[in-house]
């Protein structure tokens, strides 16, 4: 608790159930929040709870999106049934309904994972003013909790990298399994399961094609070990040419808490261990599992405007001014990028991959982000267009992954000042000369534009 988690209120126990209010860690296996939950809960020899909070319209998700996630709870409601613990699906957003359960069964304490998102942030300020009870926040989701690993906005990988590398072998450790929970006590609330919810509110964009794989806790792990025994030994070599089919797909499953990335990092390592020829990959693999995605949590965490202008370093935000009135050859509407209907071909290709897929290569995310800044009428409009989309049909949008990745693209984040040019001044230019150095692009729009899924 000390090392993983912080109080973000002290106060006086209910006589009821612990509860915890799981909402980026979807998961029931090697869930740091839960663990601590039921460790609070059994040293007061009390029940406990789980309790999520469906929000019918969350940050431009899609239909997608909540397919996706309300599988994944279908499988941690079963899970904890198997362990003796109540799962309480709540149909508002946490502050309209967390304080009013809390209050009719006499909660005494609450716990719930970590998330460095402005909402989560405004949803605890909220909760925490109609509540008088111990509420505790445990990082369930970096290896380093994001308070430990930097006290401040770190500038860069180069300047974050030593810092949450020296305290790793500290946090990944063994984790330890839940128990059955010995102590239970009849509810009288009558709650949804996840399943019922995908046809009780009209969610938006309804009609895009599903992600086109299994969600929870089972199917990514069955997805780490496919990238383990088919992938991992070339991924260094080939993970930025998006026509080799050698990324983890694990993003998803992190990015709704489904799987934990301590487990991944564990399971990577062990198997590096015992393979020396793949250290290389293994090491590769791990930079963007912990320093990068970590340093995106850090991003947010320390950035209040992170999605915004304002959240650009100084020199971007000064460069970007001073380019602001550039003449654009090209600028697009919103409507016109959302079906993919530039003049650039390998734009189009991923922007349909966004649509048909619900994912984006990771280099093409650069490539596509930087583009809507140079047909944009400005960086701020880029942003909103970026964000929209990335939202709205990534399965894995609403992220700090991708909020820092668009910021990096659109305003030089986690980033250096380049040689300047129109438009982009010192922002980091990208072009498909630059692709098609890294890979076959024309095989690449092939493949997307020959999708089968057919017209949108």
């Amino acid at each position: 608790m000390k090392e993983r988690g912080r109080i973000l209120q002290n106060g006086i126990p209910g006589e009821g159930p612990v509860a915890y209010w799981m909402n980026r860690d979807q998961r029931v296996e090697d869930n740091w929040a839960l663990l601590e939950a039921q460790k609070y809960a059994l040293l007061n020899k009390k029940p406990l709870l789980v309790v999520f909070c469906l929000t019918p319209h969350f940050l431009s998700a899609s239909y997608r999106a909540y397919h996706f996630m309300l599988h994944g709870l279908h499988e941690v409601r079963q899970g904890l049934l198997g362990l003796n613990i109540p799962f309480i699906l709540l149909e508002q957003e946490a502050p309209l309904s967390l304080p009013n359960l809390i209050k009719k069964i006499d909660v005494s304490a609450l716990f719930t994972d970590f998330s460095p998102l402005r909402i989560k942030k405004e949803w605890v300020e909220q909760i925490k003013k109609d509540i008088a009870i111990p509420f505790y926040e445990i990082d369930a989701h970096n290896i380093v909790p994001c308070w430990e690993a930097s006290t401040k906005k770190e500038y860069s990988a180069r300047t974050f990298r030593p810092r949450i590398l020296k305290k790793v072998p500290d946090f990944l450790t063994p984790i330890p399994s839940l128990i059955r929970h010995p102590y239970n006590e009849t509810l009288a609330l009558k709650t949804a399961a996840p399943l019922e919810m995908l046809t009780k509110y009209h969610y938006p964009q309804k009609t895009l094609p599903l992600y086109g794989g299994k969600a929870g806790y089972t199917a990514g792990m069955e997805c780490l070990q496919k990238f383990i025994k088919k992938k991992l030994r070339v991924y260094k070599e080939l993970r930025n040419d998006p026509t080799n089919n050698v990324l983890s797909q694990l993003s998803p499953f992190l990015h709704f808490g489904q799987i934990a990335p301590q487990r991944v990092a564990i399971v990577i390592k062990k198997h590096g261990e015992n393979h020396e020829s793949i250290r290389d990959s293994v090491d590769s693999f791990l930079e963007e599992l912990i320093v990068r995605r970590e340093l995106a949590d850090n991003f947010c965490f320390y950035t209040p405007s992170y999605d915004c202008f304002e959240g650009f370093p100084q020199w971007a935000q000064k460069t970007l001014d001073e380019h602001r009135w550039d003449p654009r050859k090209f600028t697009y509407t919103l409507e016109e990028l959302e079906h993919g209907k530039t003049h650039d071909q390998l734009w189009n290709a991923c922007q349909l991959d966004i649509l048909f897929h619900g994912k984006l290569h990771s280099w093409l995310r650069m490539y596509w982000a930087k583009k809507i800044l140079e047909w944009s009428k400005s960086p701020e409009e880029a942003m909103k267009a970026a964000i929209y989309l990335n939202d709205c049909y990534e399965i894995d949008g609403r992220d700090p992954n991708g909020y820092a990745g668009i910021a990096w693209s659109i305003g030089g984040v986690h980033d250096q000042a380049w040689p300047e040019r129109q438009i982009f001044g010192k922002i980091r230019y990208m072009n498909d000369s630059g692709a098609k150095r890294k890979f076959h692009v024309k095989q690449y729009i092939e493949s997307i534009t020959s999708n089968p899924i057919g017209q949108l």
